[in-house]
């Protein structure tokens, strides 16, 4: 009987860390498997470059989207590109994301989940 209550409780176990894994969409560690960073596709989006705190909507009423995001990004906050309802925080670049921060533009990079490694920044084009 103890063998086998042993062997329920290691089942119960592994399928609750089966459970836990999936909730945390972590990969489980089995041969092959890649990690988020070798994974990221590259790709170009346009949209609206904010910050990661407001995203498409600004706190700061008092400010432009503009000045509003190089304020958030001064107290430390990371660029972000609003894309539709979709918000990709930005790395990298910050330079070039300033001079278009609350503009639409074009950025090129690495997409992983909802982070963009940056490879270049330009104004978009107005239609």
């Amino acid at each position: 009987m103890t063998k086998r209550r042993t062997l329920l409780n290691t089942i119960a176990i592994l399928a609750f860390s089966g459970v836990l894994m999936a909730q945390m969409d972590m990969p489980a560690s089995t041969p092959g498997n890649k990690s988020k960073a070798s994974s990221a596709a590259p790709a170009t989006l346009t949209g609206i470059v904010s910050d990661a705190m407001c995203g498409a909507q600004h706190m700061a009423k008092d400010k432009s989207a503009a000045e509003c995001t190089r304020e958030c990004v001064k107290q430390g906050t990371k660029y972000a590109l609003v894309v539709g309802k979709k918000v990709y925080t930005l790395e990298g670049h910050e330079a070039e994301l300033d001079k278009v921060a609350g503009m639409k533009a074009t950025v090129k990079g690495k997409v992983s989940g909802e982070a963009v490694t940056v490879q270049s920044v330009v104004p978009a084009m107005k239609m």
